[in-house]
């Protein structure tokens, strides 16, 4: 049974200091990591709210995304309305970064403020920031202290009172910058992963470099990266793992030409993962310098795309896996990795699944690397871009098939009616376009527009997914289908260093920052068929696919389909799973990030059956969901909470529970 209700509140105003929090919470209901755990699997044993106590949801309490005294002692500090930041429950209390970045801590049972991290320095230039994904933590003889990413530094705090800690770095903090020849500074909203005694940063992830973006541009240098460790007492730098193998390294052969000298970027995008047992952390990375031409890196150009595994205590090397050979594509690791204990043909496998931007699923056992289902090298379309030298052959796994499309046929488009159809064929003559890893192509003003591709730079699975039901042995993929627009062109900067850049293509087409709400397709709807959002669920015992449903209600009210009676469609997004023991959450996404590819205004959260997909419960917040949701438990009570942001909306987390 399907049950609508609707949730409206005003946000809570809150004192800036407390004395403690009111608390009770159960080990069990513990959400100790932005990720759940370090496993990253984003599940709670909590079974209080199931499919019959879910009606009963309602809003406990609501918070800012950033505290009112904050807010009012910097009024001209302007944040995003894209609250990123993932609570983290700790002995009793919340703690997340809020819309500018800095932590806040607070009352799970009340949202009441505990202590806000205050500014460095009281200048308009400190308190200025982005908000980031989530913190991690680490307990000592001196007490629990707290360590977040923001802007170009390390911080640790303490977590009783939110004061730098004085001993770590520069009074608290540890600069992340290095030196570059383009002077980039460090970028990226993931927060540190803590592994014994060692706090890892998963690289600058992309960001400027040279002319423009990393992902883009005109320039083919770019800033050196490096995963690094830090000592949780001191801040010391203890190592630098090089995405680029060092001179010497068989593996620098696969960068061509020299390039191993100049290019760089591939740091994670994607939160981190870990096995605290183990000691390993997992870091999945990212495309090199230039991630849509690649002549100037001829070779598989390793480490890019490929998922590391490091020992944590060390940095050194224990395995690594790519998953895409010299990426032209922009087809990131993306998403977390998410480590699972499965039984596979009557054995136990502890493995780590690592999903990536061009829709595939990849599994090892996470100790030695080994695939737990062979994958094999496909053959893949050539590349007439000239001077670019393509991998021939790609890496796809036998199990489990891909969460969402890959490649592009005519039998793929929009058929809601025959007029709609005809124009899409119109539209997709303009373009090139065949199976997976068809490469950018040259944009000719006269003749075709460049490559269509699905999925477009975006990528279906990102930073957003996916969650594991440990019990079950069941992986929960949320995916979104939009295509986009390889086009290469060759530069206009004078200065620019790149044989082809990204470019030439409209900008409405698909600019890699831009998204239109469906790509490029007929009256305003989608080029392809639906879903356009999907959650799709596994079972990783097998590696075979259960079920798959459309996430969202898409654009079946479209004056051109209100009449056709449609099921839901799926809205294009990056919406973020929450798995219980008894129920799978997932909200629309936020306008704040996708502009009117998302959700617009007040977007629905619901509660799906984890056997079938089946909806059972749906409610409407203010705006989209922005972070991961959590859930524990407090006072005897469970409780869904939320970040959410929007345009005209601003941004807040958002408590239920049932009274």
């Amino acid at each position: 049974m399907k049950i609508k209700g609707s949730i409206w509140f005003a946000a809570a105003m809150v004192p800036v200091l407390m004395a403690q929090a009111s608390a009770q919470t159960t080990g069990a209901g513990d959400w100790s990591y932005f990720g759940g755990s370090h496993a990253f699997q984003r599940y709670s044993a909590l079974d209080q709210i199931d499919a019959e106590t879910v009606a009963k949801l309602t809003v406990l309490w609501t918070r800012p995304g950033i505290d009112p005294a904050l807010a009012k002692a910097f009024p001209d500090v302007s944040p995003s309305n894209y609250l990123r930041g993932t609570p983290a429950l700790v002995d009793g209390v919340l703690y997340a970064p809020n819309a500018i970045g800095l932590i806040e801590a607070f009352d799970p049972a009340t949202g009441a403020t505990i202590w806000v991290q205050q500014p460095f320095a009281n200048t308009i230039k400190e308190a200025a920031g982005q908000s980031t994904r989530g913190i991690d933590y680490w307990r000592g003889a001196g007490g629990v202290r707290l360590f977040s990413v923001r802007g170009e530094y390390l911080y640790a705090v303490d977590a009783k009172t939110g004061r730098s800690i004085a001993g770590f770095g520069e009074g608290g903090r540890v600069s992340l910058r290095r030196a570059t020849p383009d002077n980039a500074p460090f970028f990226g909203f993931n927060g540190p992963i803590v592994v014994g005694r060692t706090i890892v940063i998963g690289g600058e992830g992309g960001g400027l470099a040279g002319g423009g973006y990393a992902d883009g541009g005109s320039t083919k240098e770019a800033r050196p990266e490096g995963i690094r460790g830090y000592d949780v007492e001191t801040g010391k730098l203890l190592w630098t793992f090089d995405l680029i193998p060092p001179k010497g390294d068989k593996r620098r052969e696969t960068w061509g030409d020299g390039s191993a000298d100049y290019v760089g970027n591939m740091g994670a995008w994607a939160p981190l993962a870990a096995d605290d047992e183990l000691g390993m952390v997992y870091v999945p990375l990212t495309a090199p310098t230039n991630s849509y031409y690649g002549g100037h890196r001829p070779g598989d150009n390793l480490y890019g795309n490929s998922l590391v595994a490091l020992d944590a205590k060390t940095g050194k090397l224990v395995w690594h896996y790519q998953m895409v050979h010299h990426d032209v594509w922009d087809s990131d690791n993306a998403s977390p990795p998410t480590l699972a204990d499965l039984k596979v043909g009557g054995r136990t496998v502890k493995a780590v699944i690592v999903p990536n931007k061009s829709g595939l699923l990849f599994t090892f056992d996470r100790k030695t690397g080994k695939p737990v289902w062979p994958i094999v090298e496909r053959p893949v379309p050539k590349s007439d871009v000239p001077g670019e030298h393509l991998s021939p052959t790609q890496p796809f796994p036998t199990k489990p098939e891909p969460f969402d499309r890959m490649g592009v046929s005519e039998a793929d488009l929009i058929d809601f009616t025959p007029a709609l159809n005809a124009e899409a064929k119109q539209i997709l003559s303009k373009y090139r376009y065949g199976p997976a890893f068809t490469p950018p192509s040259l944009y000719e003003p006269d003749g075709k527009l460049g490559t269509l591709a699905l999925p477009g730079a975006w990528g279906s699975g990102n930073w957003n997914m996916g969650a594991f039901d440990p019990v079950e042995g069941r992986y929960y993929a949320v995916s979104m289908t939009l295509p986009g627009v390889f086009a290469l062109r060759k530069p206009t900067d004078e200065k620019a260093t790149i044989g082809y850049e990204y470019g030439g293509a409209p900008r409405n087409a698909n600019a890699p920052y831009v998204p239109q709400p469906y790509g490029i397709g007929p009256q305003g709807l989608p080029l392809f068929k639906p879903p356009y959002n999907r959650i799709t669920a596994y079972d990783m015992n097998r590696g075979e696919r259960l079920w798959q449903v459309a996430a969202g209600d898409g654009p079946r009210n479209h004056p051109l389909l209100k009449d056709l009676n449609l099921p839901p469609l799926g809205t294009p997004g990056r919406p973020v799973p929450l798995l219980t023991k008894k129920l799978l959450f997932l909200g629309e996404s936020s306008d704040a990030l996708f502009g009117n590819a998302g959700v617009s205004g007040p977007s629905v959260f619901r509660a799906y059956d984890k056997a079938s997909g089946a909806i059972v419960w749906e409610t409407q917040l203010p705006a989209g969901t922005t972070g991961g949701p959590i859930s524990y438990s407090v006072n005897g009570k469970q409780i869904i909470l939320v970040p959410v942001g929007g345009k005209g909306y601003g941004t807040a987390w958002i408590a239920m529970g049932v009274k």
